[in-house]
């Protein structure tokens, strides 16, 4: 009886210890949102010791949870764990915080510059993205109208910005969305890289530039132009620069526009992975399309 008795205890307390709510601490990238099944799927980042990073869908307890949460949103919070089911808790957007002061900077600038002049305000989400042309890299005309029905993904760099983690991380980035979408770059997904330092970064400066992500000028452009064309385009998605003794500080941003020209989605910031980037272009090329622009 004694030995039968400690086997039932022992049964219950592994029972109970199958049962203990485990609780991992996550970022991830938000792909998509279902309000009625109280779900998003996420692109999440690794887990030590639990998971490799995966696009995964994600349950909250209550249909509230979800309220404030967007696609194309970075967000944290707590994977609950249980011996059945799953579930997220304390959802929070994730902002972005650099270890520099200087893009921070450049935020404010932009945002006192867009109260100044309603006609510089940057785009938001759904908004259509108007037309504008520029050069690249083989000195063409390149104007976004021209991609009608594709998906276009937009980024903003210099090509002589000292930082790996800045420029040349959005670059990379770029870099490795052109190889996991081979067969789709130019069909149904362009790449621009617009820079910001237009008086050097002129179209042979481009070309050479784009050559160490062996760019392919008909699916990767690297747009360049006047300054005045450069900035208007830039300050509609809430990019700013400015001189500062031999660099440019800048605030980074990474964009992403539908098939139908509305602009999916504005990532600021360098926290985001080039796989979850390209995550969530995979799901905007997955969408149904709806007719040109």
């Amino acid at each position: 009886m004694k030995r039968a008795a400690c086997l039932a205890i022992v049964a219950c307390c592994c029972a109970s210890q199958c049962q203990a709510a485990q609780r991992y601490q996550v970022t991830g990238l938000i792909l998509k949102i279902d309000r009625p099944h109280r779900n998003f799927v996420a692109s999440c980042t690794a887990i030590s010791g639990y998971m490799e990073a995966m696009v995964m869908p994600i349950s909250v307890l209550q249909e509230k949870a979800l309220d404030g949460l967007q696609e194309g949103k970075m967000v944290d919070f707590t994977l609950v764990v249980e011996a059945k089911d799953s579930h997220a808790e304390n959802i929070h957007i994730h902002e972005y915080q650099s270890v520099e002061n200087e893009p921070m900077l450049a935020r404010r600038l932009q945002l006192l510059r867009s109260v100044g002049d309603p006609a510089i305000s940057e785009l938001a989400p759904g908004q259509h993205v108007p037309d504008f042309t520029l050069t690249d890299q083989a000195n063409r005309q390149i104007s976004l109208s021209q991609f009608t029905g594709k998906v276009v993904a937009v980024t903003f760099i210099y090509t002589t910005c000292p930082l790996p983690d800045y420029c040349f991380r959005l670059s990379n980035n770029f870099g490795r969305l052109a190889k996991r979408f081979a067969a789709q770059m130019g069909r149904d997904l362009v790449l621009l890289s617009i820079t910001f330092d237009p008086v050097h970064d002129r179209p042979e400066v481009l070309a050479k530039y784009g050559s160490t992500w062996h760019a392919d000028p008909n699916s990767w452009h690297f747009l360049t132009g006047s300054l005045a064309d450069v900035q208007a385009v830039c300050r509609k998605f809430g990019v700013d620069s400015w001189p500062d003794e031999s660099t440019l500080t800048h605030s980074l941003h990474t964009v992403v526009i539908g098939r139908d020209g509305k602009l999916a989605a504005n990532f600021e910031g360098n926290e985001f992975t080039a796989v979850q980037l390209g995550d969530y272009v995979a799901t905007i090329l997955n969408q149904p399309r709806q007719g040109a622009r």
